[in-house]
């Protein structure tokens, strides 16, 4: 399973969101979009949204800390 969290280091819900995989031993890539313009770019261009969280897992995204989508695509028990 391939899961990128889209961050930033100001963003509270970010941190949250990352601690939640953490807890769940979900392994995942974070990417910090104030960092690396092409990602903010892509986010924006797929999702039409331009803030974050944005977790993309195996392709499909979820726009903010969506707990309970995100349990259901990492079918977390």
């Amino acid at each position: 399973m391939n899961v990128k969290v889209y961050s930033t280091s100001a963003c509270p819900y970010c941190t949250a969101v990352k601690g939640f995989l953490e807890e769940n031993k979900i392994e995942f890539e974070d990417v910090d979009v104030s960092q690396n313009q092409e990602s903010m770019e892509m986010i924006v261009e797929k999702t039409g949204q331009m803030g974050v969280p944005v977790i993309e897992i195996d392709g499909e995204f979820v726009i903010g800390f969506d707990r309970q989508k995100i349990v259901e695509l990492l079918n977390i028990k």
